[in-house]
């Protein structure tokens, strides 16, 4: 039965994605619109209503939109490519389609990943019970982290935020299996319900190794009672959005202060990190937190954690009671997802993650054209003049901050579709036999690969997501914005369709980007990418009373009873959607000068479509659990708020579609920053 549900799940996927009409002559489905619905009022329900209304989300999700639906399509395509790659058994040994082909092969072989049952496990449990003294548990941690285990805290290379020419060992919070610190310390009912749930699951994992239901819900409670320690210790996810509270430089000697009973130049020789003489102790006060508790808690308790760390780890990559397990507390719990993914879509995923850069070069030859790519130069080309221009008109700058702007501006660089400098994956060893025994392997081999540039200038040429992934980012050490092939289609980005839509669609998206270079964090960093203070003191403090407004306006936005957005959690996203849309919007007026006008299509003026072809690609409907998931833990807010929350504060939106002042589309706080 559960095999059957999977099979109707795909298919009303296929139908659902039919239904999106991306391959509508304008470019714009006119039948998802709610005409009843006044643009004035509520523009994301005007442009999205009937298919809200008509849609449903499909059970192996936790929501569904524009995003959702581009990454399936994606991820049919990148089926096509593994399947093929699997049913080639004669590929060159260390090729490409050999690495692809044998990992997607291993993991769909269900028949052998059931009979393996947690067998996998065994010599990593052995390794565990093992340990005797902090000296072995420090071990232990640097041989989980080698693997990709997530236990205690994170460590690897990153590029000093002080100084960007220059790559430097890194330790971060961590350790925590629920999303952040706030799901251990909220005390409100839901909360409460998820962290005894939390526990039960962790228990029956135990039971599932072999324990007894009194062993397994002590095991639970221990992993508890360590977690909630260390989320104490750590900072709030509004906390981190500040770089300044995740950099603390220390020598070496002096980290091992802070962690008196953990060594960290024993542990980097056991990660097999070049040596290092200093590194950023992240989080200072978590990490003395950690290091007190390596002496105080006993060491069978850290037993039980680490195995449970192991477990849950690599449960979505063990025998289906397993699986089923983790999914359950984390698909259904905290998603509200009703079922799981169909195992061609998992394993598509997990391809993607493990040798995605193998598996990107092939989805670009048949997602993605040198055309479209020429276009999207262009596109950027254009963005970037509009945003000199706003940064020339803002009343609010001074000269010698605006010269600080223009530079750094001008010093973003751009990466389009995909890398051109590849890694590759030579030593990289991938077969048939175990779907785990790959997982871990690619693991590592990352790992080791990564720690290298422990001590080296960073590699610009380097990619932080893979090709087919629908998404895009700026990195501000890099001072970079990326745009990966996956999200270079529609709804988002339509070689078909007029400008109008493509400037609102993926337009914004470079906005978006850009923005974040100058939105209250990126805005931090110099042209560089080092984190420098480059404003003036009274041009920051006029940017922070702006970006203030925009905090405060989206706290008040209501996801669902006594359910808030969070505006300071969001605030960067926000920042980066308000800034991203004006720039695009003037980019696209400018695109139209010393034309033709545009005639208008089914009835609406190219300004309008503008909006339109905006509101279309952030469309979702999502659960109710996965929305107090986002809300707690996502920095973006929620799509329409996303839509409706940055529209208001535009008086050009108000114009075109003649919008009083008294609309509830027009925000008469009017938080306008860039």
């Amino acid at each position: 039965m559960k095999d059957r549900n999977r099979r109707l799940s795909a298919f009303l996927i296929v139908l659902l994605i039919a239904s999106w009409s991306f391959s509508q002559s304008s470019g714009f489905d006119v039948s998802r619109m709610d005409k009843t619905a006044d643009a004035c009022n509520d523009f994301y329900q005007y442009v999205n209503g009937n298919w809200l209304k008509t849609t449903e989300i499909p059970a192996a999700f936790p929501s569904w939109g524009g995003f959702d639906i581009l990454q399936t399509r994606n991820r049919e395509v990148s089926r096509d490519i593994l399947e093929a790659a699997m049913k080639n058994t004669k590929a060159a040994k260390g090729s490409d389609e050999q690495l692809i082909g044998d990992y997607y092969a291993a993991c769909m072989d269900t028949a052998a990943i059931e009979k393996a049952g947690a067998a996998p496990l065994a010599p990593y449990l052995k390794e565990i019970d093992a340990i005797h003294d902090a000296r072995s548990l420090t071990d232990v941690i640097a041989g989980l982290h080698r693997r990709g285990v997530p236990v205690l805290f994170a460590f690897g290379p990153y590029v000093d935020q002080k100084d960007s020419s220059m790559t430097i060992a890194n330790a971060f919070q961590g350790g925590l299996s629920l999303p952040n610190r706030d799901y251990y310390t909220n005390t409100d009912e839901k909360s409460k319900e998820v962290r005894e749930k939390f526990v039960a699951y962790a228990a029956q994992m135990f039971e599932l190794l072999g324990d007894t239901p009194e062993q397994a819900k002590a095991h639970a409670d221990t992993i508890m009672k360590m977690e909630t320690r260390l989320a104490l210790a750590s900072k709030t996810p509004v906390e981190m959005r500040d770089p300044a509270n995740y950099y603390t430089m220390l020598p070496v000697a002096d980290a091992d202060k802070s962690t008196p009973n953990f060594s960290w130049t024993n542990y980097s020789a056991k990660l097999g990190t070049p040596k290092f003489t200093k590194m950023n102790l992240a989080e200072p006060d978590f990490f003395k937190v950690a290091g007190k508790m390596i002496a105080d808690v006993p060491i069978n308790d850290w037993k039980t954690y680490l195995k449970w760390t192991v477990i849950n780890s690599f449960a979505p990559r063990l025998s289906s009671k397993f699986d089923d397990a983790n999914f359950n507390f984390y698909g259904k719990t905290l998603s509200g997802t009703p079922e799981q993914q169909p195992r061609w879509r998992r394993c598509t995923r997990a391809a993607d993650g493990a040798v995605g850069e193998a598996l990107g070069q092939e989805f670009v030859k048949r997602s993605f054209t040198p055309e479209a790519k020429a276009r999207m130069d262009t596109l950027i080309t254009n963005l970037f003049a509009s945003y000199r221009e706003h940064i020339s008109k803002l009343d609010w700058m001074s000269d010698a901050t605006r010269e600080q702007a223009y530079a750094k501006l001008a010093a973003i660089s751009r990466k389009i579709g995909y890398p051109e400098k590849l890694r590759g994956y030579k030593g990289l060893k991938i077969d048939r036999s175990s779907y785990l025994a790959n997982t871990i392997s690619a693991d590592e081999f990352s790992t080791v690969r990564d720690l290298r540039d422990i001590g080296n200038p960073p590699d610009r040429t380097r990619w932080g997501m893979t090709t087919p992934t629908v998404n895009a980012y700026y990195n501000p050490s890099y001072n970079e914005i990326v745009f990966p092939a996956g999200i270079l289609q529609p709804p988002f980005f339509d070689g078909k369709a007029d400008d109008a839509l493509n400037y609102g669609g993926i337009g914004m998206v470079i906005g978006h980007e850009l923005t974040h270079g100058f939105d209250d964090q990126g805005s931090k960093y110099d042209a560089a990418g080092n984190l420098k203070m480059w404003w003036t003191d009274d041009d920051r403090k006029k940017f922070d009373e702006k970006a203030n407004c925009v905090s405060t306006q989206f706290s008040g936005y209501e996801v669902d009873k006594d359910l808030f957005l969070n505006g300071k959690l969001t605030l960067g996203e926000n920042l980066a959607d308000l800034g991203g849309l004006a720039i695009a919007y003037d980019a696209f007026k400018k695109s139209m000068e010393g034309k033709p006008r545009p005639a208008n299509i089914d009835g609406f003026t190219p300004e309008q479509r503008f909006f339109l072809g905006f509101a279309q690609a952030w469309s979702e409907k999502a659960r109710p659990e996965y929305e107090r998931l986002n809300v707690q833990s996502d920095s973006h807010s929620m799509p329409r708020f996303r839509v409706n929350g940055p529209l208001s504060m535009m008086p050009q939106f108000a114009e075109a579609f003649a919008c009083e002042v008294d609309s509830k589309m027009v925000d008469k706080r009017q938080c306008r920053v860039w």
